[in-house]
């Protein structure tokens, strides 16, 4: 411990005197003389040319010293645009979709239909529009009696040339749909204008034919057996059902339904 002790002593006091040499001037190095400057190889060279630079003006002695702000230059921020994911449909909105594809794909079942009821010459022209369809098999007639049925007529006239001439009246005023009673007896010689199921049906084809200027046409029961056909139609496709639905509208007083197949049978 006590060797320790004196090396460390040996040693601050030879660093005391190398700092001691050289504070006082010991091996102090020469001096290098610069050489003189010959003036006449001295050129000016033309400043920089930069941007003029505004002076200001020098602060008063009691206002206080401006510092001037150091710009600070940013660093440019590099966005990057995020990727916009294209919106899924909802749920609800695909299942939507998937089953209007599915109804689209599906085949329409044939339908089948009644196309009821005719008579007289309604009956006549109802079978002539249908055979235009060439419906072959798939058309069937059945025929139907009612106890009670009502009827649009003209009252009997007096003979034929009277009947004549009112004929050619209904087929000026556009009444196609007429039948002349031939029977002996009460109603000889009258004009049936139409044979309804219901009072209400006859009234309103009553009011058709007043508006058409046949004053002379009347509504009653009718006493007999009232027989009327009906049009069963089997396994039609959606071309003849849209077909039938244009043809019922010449018949104002029908009705086309849908049925079941098995009673087309």
């Amino acid at each position: 411990m006590r060797n320790l002790f004196w090396i460390l002593l040996l040693g601050n006091v030879i660093l005391f005197a190398v700092m001691l040499r050289d504070g006082l001037g010991w091996g102090e190095p020469e001096i290098q003389v610069q050489p003189s400057l010959h003036e006449e190889m001295i050129r000016l060279m033309p400043a920089p040319q930069s941007a003029p630079t505004k002076t200001l003006p020098a602060p008063s002695a009691v206002s206080a010293p401006v510092s001037t702000p150091v710009p600070v230059i940013s660093a440019p921020v590099v966005v990057t645009p995020t990727p916009i994911r294209a919106s899924s449909p909802s749920p609800s909105l695909s299942n939507q979709q998937l089953s209007l594809n599915k109804t689209a794909a599906e085949p329409v079942e044939p339908a089948c239909l009644e196309w009821s009821e005719f008579s007289g010459a309604d009956l006549t022209r109802a079978t002539t529009a249908l055979s235009t369809l060439h419906l072959a098999d798939k058309v069937s007639q059945r025929q139907i009696e009612h106890d009670l049925g009502y009827w649009v007529y003209i009252p009997p006239l007096k003979n034929k040339a009277a009947v004549k001439r009112k004929i050619a009246e209904l087929k000026a005023r556009h009444v196609r749909d007429y039948f002349v009673v031939q029977t002996s007896g009460l109603w000889l010689n009258a004009i049936s204008l139409g044979v309804f199921k219901t009072r209400d049906a006859a009234q309103h084809y009553l009011h058709n034919m007043h508006a058409k200027g046949v004053r002379s046409a009347r509504t009653g029961e009718l006493a007999t057996k009232l027989k009327a056909s009906i049009f069963a139609l089997n396994g039609v496709d959606a071309e003849i059902k849209l077909k039938l639905t244009a043809l019922q509208k010449d018949f104002p007083g029908s009705e086309l339904k849908n049925v079941s197949c098995a009673l087309t049978r």
